[in-house]
């Protein structure tokens, strides 16, 4: 494999940058605000899973353990 010029590597990569369809303030804004409600989301129903996951598991316990 060939070294490259360290001068075409910086102009390779200054075109390849320049090549990059950058987001608008408002697809940033608005995936950020879907990455928070996806979060909520997951928060939600993980919490909602362990709290059943521990009632039944706690329901088990102390019917077997008596």
């Amino acid at each position: 494999m060939a070294k490259a010029n360290p001068l075409q590597f910086i102009q390779q990569v200054r075109s390849e940058v320049s090549k990059v369809v950058w987001p608008t303030r408002r697809e940033v804004m608005l995936t950020t605000i879907m990455v928070f409600i996806m979060a909520a989301l997951a928060a939600t129903f993980f919490s909602l899973v362990d709290i059943v996951l521990r009632f039944g598991l706690s329901t088990v316990l102390t019917s077997f353990g008596s």
